[in-house]
C-alpha cells in the first residue's frame, strides 16, 4: 500500500506528531523552519485530497482497521477538501511570514512553545474538518481550542491574559453545549459516525431529543464562530492576541466552526431540519443580518484597527450565516464561496497590521498617520485588502455579495429587503476602511515620529501573495464558486 492510500491520515498527524517535537527546537529558526515546512506540507495533502475527491468522489478512511461506524473515520469530500485547502493554505503563507513578527511580539525563551501551540492549533482544525465522527470532531474542537488559548496569551500585553480567559469561558460553553447534542443524538441513535446518523436519524426528527440535539449544537458551534450575539469574545481575543495569530485565528478558526455548523446541520439533520421549528430561516436569518449590520456599525467607531477589523468579521460571518441561511443553492454557494473568500481577505488585512505593529509599534489610528508615505507597500495592500473587504468589482468580496444578493433576491420581497440590508453594510465598510486610508494617507506623521522603513520582504512577500489572490480569485471563479457550488447541491441533495 502507497503513502498516497494514507493521505487523509497524514493530514492530521503530521502537524500532531510535529507538535511535541518543536518544542525540543531551542534555536528559534529552527522551530519557525521547521513548522513552516510541516505547514506547506501539510498545504500540498490537501490540494492532493481535493484532487482526489474531484476525480474519485468521497474517500472514506478507516482508522485502525475498524470500519465504520464502529470505528473512527476520516470522511474526505467536496466540502471538507475545500476547506481542508483553505486552513492549511492560510498557515502555509501566516507561517513563514511570522517569524519576525513572533520576535517582536513574545519573549525569546518561549518560540519553541509558540511553534509548538500554532501546529497543535492547526492540528485541530484540520482535525476537525476531516472526521467523519461526532465525538472525534469534539476532540479536535478542544485540541484547536486550549492551544488557541494559549496562542492569544502567549503576547506581551497584559490583556491578553483577560481576552485568553473570556475566550476559554465562552469557548468552554460552546463545547458543553455541543457535547450535551451530540449526547443526544448519542442517546437516541447509538452511534457517534455522523453518515451513520444521518442514516438513522429521520424517523425520529421531530422527537424532542433530537429537537433539543440541533439547539444545543447550533448554539454551542455559535458560539466557537462568533454568531451575533455570541461573538464577545471575538474583538479582545484578535486584538490583544499576537498579530501573526490574529490572522491565522482571523482567517481559519471562525471558518472551520461554521463548517462544522453546515456540515452538521445538513447532514445529520437534514436542509429543513425536518418537521421541527429550528430552521435556519427563523433563526440564523434574523440573527445573521442584526450581525453585518451591528458589525459594521461598532467597527466605524475603533480607534484600534484590529479591533476594526474584528469587529468586521462579526458582520462577515453575518453575511457567510445569512448565505447558508437561505437553503438554497445559491445561498449556500454564496456562504461556502465567502468561506473561502473571507479567508483571504481578513488574513491579508491582519498581516498589514502585522507589518505595522513591527515597524510603527501600534496600530491605532492616530500612531498610523502617515503611514501611507513611509510604508507604500504595506498600506497598499491594506488599500486593495480595504477594496476586497468591501466588495469592489475585480475582487474576491464582490464575488461574496454578487452570490449573496442573486440568493436573496430569490426570496421575493423579504429577500430584496435582505439585498437592500446588504448593500447599506457595504457602504458601512467604505467609512470604517476610508477612515484608515485618511489617516495612512492624507494626514502628517505625529511630530517627533520615529523614522521607520518599509515591512521586510519576508513579511511582504506572503502578505502580497493574499493581496494577489484577493484579485486573482476575484477574476478567475472556477476552482472558488464552482467547488462552492458543487458543495451546495451536494449538501442539499439536488440533482
Amino acid at each position: 500500500m502507497t503513502a498516497a492510500a494514507h493521505l487523509p491520515a497524514l493530514q492530521v498527524a503530521l502537524p500532531l506528531l510535529a507538535a511535541p517535537i518543536c518544542t525540543l527546537l531551542r534555536w528559534r529558526p529552527a522551530a519557525w523552519a521547521f513548522a513552516t515546512a510541516v505547514t506547506w506540507i501539510a498545504f500540498a495533502v490537501s490540494i492532493l485530497l481535493l484532487m482526489h475527491v474531484q476525480d474519485q468522489g468521497t474517500w472514506s478512511y478507516e482508522l485502525g482497521g475498524w470500519a465504520p461506524p464502529w470505528g473512527i473515520e476520516y470522511r474526505v469530500d467536496l466540502v471538507s477538501a475545500y476547506v481542508l485547502v483553505i486552513v492549511s493554505g492560510i498557515a502555509a503563507v501566516v507561517t513563514p511570514f511570522a517569524r519576525q513578527s513572533i520576535d517582536r511580539e513574545i519573549p525569546a525563551d518561549r518560540h519553541h512553545f509558540f511553534y509548538s501551540a500554532w501546529l497543535l492549533c492547526i492540528t485541530g482544525l484540520l482535525g476537525m474538518t476531516i472526521t467523519g465522527d461526532a465525538f472525534n470532531l469534539f476532540v479536535f474542537l478542544e485540541i484547536s481550542s486550549l492551544s488557541t488559548y494559549v496562542l492569544v496569551a502567549s503576547g506581551t500585553d497584559r490583556r491578553a491574559l483577560t481576552a485568553a480567559y473570556q475566550y476559554l469561558v465562552m469557548g468552554t460553553l460552546g463545547a458543553t453545549f455541543y457535547i450535551i447534542g451530540v449526547g443526544l443524538i448519542y442517546m437516541m441513535t447509538g452511534t457517534l459516525n455522523i453518515a451513520d446518523m444521518a442514516e438513522r436519524l429521520p424517523p425520529i426528527l421531530s422527537t424532542a431529543p433530537i429537537r433539543a440535539a440541533a439547539g444545543f449544537i447550533t448554539v454551542g458551534i455559535g458560539l466557537k464562530f462568533a454568531l451575533f450575539p455570541l461573538h464577545l469574545w471575538l474583538p479582545n481575543a484578535y486584538t490583544y492576541a499576537p498579530s501573526a495569530v490574529s490572522a491565522l485565528l482571523a482567517a481559519t478558526a471562525t471558518k472551520v466552526a461554521i463548517y462544522v455548523l453546515i456540515r452538521l446541520e445538513f447532514i445529520i439533520f437534514g436542509p429543513d431540519l425536518g418537521s421541527n421549528d429550528l430552521t435556519f430561516s427563523h433563526i440564523l436569518m434574523p440573527l445573521a443580518v442584526i450581525g453585518f449590520l451591528t458589525g459594521s456599525v461598532v467597527a466605524i467607531f475603533q480607534d484600534n484597527v484590529k479591533r476594526l477589523l474584528a469587529y468586521s468579521s462579526v458582520a462577515q460571518i453575518g453575511y457567510i450565516v445569512l448565505g447558508i441561511s437561505f437553503v438554497s443553492v445559491t445561498g449556500l454557494t454564496a456562504g461556502l464561496v465567502h468561506l473561502f473568500n473571507h479567508a483571504l481577505i481578513k488574513g491579508a488585512l491582519f498581516l498589514v497590521l502585522a507589518c505595522v505593529m513591527l515597524r510603527i509599534g501600534s496600530v491605532r489610528l492616530e500612531d498610523m498617520a502617515g503611514a501611507g508615505k513611509r510604508m507604500p507597500w504595506t498600506m497598499f495592500a491594506f488599500v486593495i485588502g480595504g477594496l476586497s473587504l468591501i466588495g469592489v468589482p475585480l475582487t474576491v468580496g464582490f464575488i461574496s455579495k454578487w452570490y449573496l444578493i442573486l440568493a436573496a433576491l430569490e426570496r421575493g420581497t423579504l429577500g430584496m429587503v435582505i439585498a437592500g440590508l446588504v448593500l447599506v453594510s457595504s457602504l458601512l465598510a467604505v467609512i470604517y476602511v476610508w477612515r484608515v486610508v485618511e489617516v495612512a494617507y492624507f494626514r502628517p506623521p505625529p511630530e517627533n515620529a520615529p523614522a521607520i522603513t518599509e515591512a521586510p520582504l519576508a513579511m511582504l512577500v506572503p502578505t502580497w501573495i493574499l493581496v494577489v489572490a484577493n484579485i486573482y480569485f476575484g477574476l478567475d471563479t472556477d476552482l472558488t464558486v464552482g467547488v462552492a457550488n458543487a458543495a451546495a447541491t451536494f449538501l442539499l441533495g439536488t440533482p
